[in-house]
């Protein structure tokens, strides 16, 4: 039966059905599970391709590398609970001789049960029906049941199709995957008792509200919400002096970078006071066409979000014109400047996120002029610094690991590896948890640690019994020990 045709209430009953049989899975069932919707998805990376270009104006090359990008990150989280280290098993033995007698206590981190996710806008593959957030749930054994964004319904109604008729062929239980459309439908579910967890990305009134129905039910649940992000970029006087130019070229590659529109867009950028860098990034992102935005929704905000910053006394426009009508012409590159005082006087107006192929280059006096402003910046994904060799970077690499999840060297943050270390999340607003959306630890959102004390071998997980048949690392009596 297509879950279609099932109401919200009996998708999450069979979603709970399906979280006993999934929990109880083998690694290695799981394991083909996911690698069953990756195969899906590659077979009809083509077609997919043309719907979402169709809805999202985002193109067939970036699109064709994100369909990559999503099932190379499915076959990650195959490889990852096949490793086994995910469950973080731990086995400490009983001691009766010990003061006070020591029981014999075993932990592992369990599924928490059927999620909701919420896909995202500006990643209609990676971020969404089948993306990191299904990935990683689906790898440790919760159901989900995904909220299609509206504006890529097409896209998300094929792709489901397409992931459910996978996981059905590769013996998965019914009720383990499910679509659902609609705002109504997804504020449903995340009040459904049901649904034990919820992974969002998305903008920070959306986020916030779906947040604050997660936490204010009678049981609450965690939200794992990606929110918004400023991404600062620091650049030192010895780097502007030494290489300026390649600076200036790779700032307007990336916050031009898909029309703006990447969480991790650099929205931020402190430099020196009296240096003529804004006319080499105005003249390196002069050329950078109008994109097409997403939706129609997100072009007609992007002017407004420009004329918000131009009005601001003491900001200046570098670059571009905030005069534009994105949603007819595409969304133009325009760079904003001011100084680290006019932030300081108006941080509510400035340190906001404005979605679009925009960014603001703010003038610091000195270390401690930086460090006051840099003190009023949000939390946020990333925070990048530009630095010469040999720089004392230490006390500002300090302040900046404190307000972001990832910190970038002579880089540009428009880019996210899939990888074991990845690092995608920060303090508040940035996400609403320490944990990371990207990576394989993405799977420590969906899990909760269980411990058992003088339990039965029988009924213990595999993980947990004493041959370690499963060949995976544990920590034995404090000790790590490697298969």
């Amino acid at each position: 039966m297509s879950t279609a045709t099932l109401s919200l209430s009996e998708l999450t009953a069979a979603a709970t059905n399906a979280a006993k049989t999934a929990a109880a899975a083998s690694d290695a069932e799981r394991a083909a599970w996911l690698t069953a919707v990756a195969d899906a998805l590659d077979a009809n990376a083509a077609e997919l391709v043309e719907i979402a270009d169709a809805e999202t104006n985002l193109g067939a090359p970036r699109l064709t590398g994100e369909v990559a990008r999503t099932t190379g990150q499915l076959r990650l989280f195959a490889r990852v609970i096949t490793e086994g280290s995910y469950l973080e098993a731990i086995i400490d033995h009983g001691d009766p001789g010990a003061t006070p007698p020591r029981p014999d206590l075993r932990r592992i981190l369990r599924p928490l049960g059927p999620v909701a996710v919420f896909s995202a806008s500006n990643f209609p593959f990676a971020f969404s029906v089948a993306g990191g957030d299904t990935a990683s749930a689906l790898a440790v054994g919760c159901p989900v049941i995904v909220k299609a964004h509206s504006g890529h319904v097409k896209l998300s109604e094929r792709t489901a199709e397409l992931v459910a008729g996978a996981l059905r062929a590769a013996g998965a239980p019914e009720g383990l995957f499910a679509l659902v459309s609609g705002r109504e439908a997804g504020t449903a579910l995340v009040q459904d008792p049901a649904i034990k967890a919820v992974g969002f990305t998305g903008s920070i009134p959306g986020g916030r509200a779906l947040f604050d129905l997660a936490t204010s039910r009678p049981d609450p649940i965690p939200f794992y919400g990606e929110l918004g992000s400023l991404n600062p970029v620091v650049i030192t006087e010895a780097a502007l002096a030494a290489r300026s130019g390649e600076l200036a070229a790779g700032l307007a590659a990336s916050f031009t970078l898909g029309a703006g529109q990447f969480c991790t867009k650099p929205g931020l950028v402190f430099i020196p006071a009296g240096t003529g860098f804004a006319a080499e990034v105005a003249a390196a992102s002069k050329d950078k066409p109008g994109a097409r935005m997403l939706t129609h929704r997100i072009a007609e905000a992007y002017p407004g979000g420009l004329h918000q910053f131009a009005a601001v006394p003491g900001v200046k426009v570098a670059a571009g014109t905030v005069e534009q009508d994105a949603a007819a012409d595409g969304a133009a590159p325009v760079v904003f400047s001011t100084s680290a005082a006019t932030v300081l006087e108006r941080p509510s107006e400035l340190l906001e996120e404005c979605f679009g192929p925009t960014t603001l280059l703010i003038e610091y006096t000195g270390a401690e002029d930086l460090a006051a402003v840099l003190a009023k910046v949000p939390g946020s994904l990333t925070a990048t610094v530009h630095a010469q060799p040999g720089e004392e970077v230490t006390s500002l690499v300090e302040q900046l690991s404190g307000l972001a999840g990832r910190v970038l060297f002579d880089g540009w943050p428009t880019g996210v590896a899939v990888t074991w270390s990845q690092q995608h999340g920060g303090p508040y607003p940035a996400t609403t948890s320490l944990f990371t959306s990207v990576g394989a630890t993405a799977v420590r959102r969906f899990q909760r640690p269980v411990a058992y004390q003088d339990a039965p071998e029988a009924i213990l997980h595999p993980a947990l019994r004493e041959s370690n048949h499963l060949g995976i690392p544990r920590r034995v009596d404090g000790e790590l020990v490697l298969p």
